[in-house]
């Protein structure tokens, strides 16, 4: 009896949080998967461990177009079937309000979770529509709820979220699937990097809070990848039960 070819997942900000989790999710369940960050020794942890055959590393900053092209061509012939995308690299950088925050910041957010997201995006489109493969883009509940120094970072996930849409209307008959996920507070190395740093601001945020975990997100990502064919989820908004929708705002004065 022949023994089936695995699929092969591309993650992207894998090495810590969301993406990390996904990678070792999906490898144990079977899967080949090129795992990419610019964390080289982060990758090369991944590669390891015990099923570490499944990785294949491949270091670059998502910004850098050519790195990337160069890193997909780069694929040894087990990992260049591509059956599912997951765009979870993002970051979320400062928290003070739009007319106090730093513009450089508001770029880089821009540049990592807009233009390296559909520039990958594009890269591997012809694989996945001759594969019949799917796409899941990492959005956020700060896409649709807005909240004080939310500014540059929550619209760049209102555009990965409708993006999303707009990509399942384009791919209508090629049978691939593409899901927005939508995740609210997950305690990862987010809020480090938002706050540049800030161990105390990260810690205060999730105390006493029982927030979602990265296995909660790589589980989740590991049920949409394993769906029948036919069923697409076209977005999906993940809470932790201790959060709800911000309340209103009235300044009085």
């Amino acid at each position: 009896m022949s023994v089936a070819t695995p699929r092969t997942a591309l993650i992207t900000g894998a090495t810590s949080g969301f993406g990390r989790a996904a990678v070792e999710r999906f490898v144990a369940g079977g899967w080949n998967v090129v795992a990419c960050g610019r964390r080289a020794e982060r990758l090369q942890a991944l590669v390891d461990v015990p099923g570490g055959e499944r990785v294949h590393a491949a270091a670059f900053d998502v910004r850098d177009a050519l790195a990337m092209q160069a890193a997909l061509e780069a694929l040894p012939a087990a990992f260049r079937g591509i059956d599912l995308l997951v765009n979870n690299a993002g970051l979320a950088l400062g928290t003070r309000p739009a007319q106090e925050a730093s513009l450089d910041d508001w770029r880089t957010m821009i540049d990592t979770n807009i233009t390296a997201l559909v520039t990958l995006t594009r890269a591997l489109l012809p694989t996945l529509v001759q594969r019949r493969g799917a796409i899941v883009n990492v959005s956020s509940t700060a896409g649709k709820y807005p909240y004080t120094g939310g500014n540059v970072y929550g619209g760049t996930k209102a555009f990965v979220s409708q993006f999303s849409l707009n990509l399942r209307a384009d791919l209508h008959g090629t049978g691939v699937r593409v899901t927005a996920i939508e995740p609210g507070m997950a305690e990862t190395e987010f809020t480090l990097v938002r706050t540049h740093g800030d161990q105390a601001a990260s810690d205060a945020l999730y105390a006493g809070s029982n927030p979602m975990t990265a296995n909660d997100i790589a589980d989740t990502l590991w049920w949409i990848a394993n769906l029948p064919p036919h069923l697409n989820i076209n977005r999906l908004e993940l809470m932790p039960t201790s959060q709800s929708f911000a309340g209103f705002q009235v300044h009085r004065g």
